[in-house]
């Protein structure tokens, strides 16, 4: 696994701190349409990265998963590489 630079990691962590909080959330909580639109971002995003990025973030991701002591969060973790398309065209 390659070396990441700590904002690279710190990164990652907001990142999915966001998706885990807006998947979280019922209808009252956070509007529907809004919590679309921001996951919709976020897969436009990460659709954009190149092929050594998106591995990068997939290893990040299992790493933070790994560490994950929460059941629940761990395989939300665990899913979010397939959810949001970083799997397309990783070798």
């Amino acid at each position: 696994m390659p070396v990441c630079s700590s904002l690279t990691h710190a990164l990652a962590e907001a990142l999915v701190d966001v998706l885990w909080f807006i998947e979280g959330n019922d209808d009252e909580q956070m509007d529907p349409d809004d919590a679309v639109k921001v996951l919709e971002g976020v897969a436009h995003l990460v659709s954009k990265l190149s092929s050594d990025q998106r591995s990068e973030l997939i290893d990040l991701l299992r790493t933070i998963a790994e560490a994950e002591s929460d059941p629940a969060r761990r395989e939300f973790l665990e899913g979010v590489p397939e959810g949001f398309g970083l799997l397309d065209d990783v070798v």
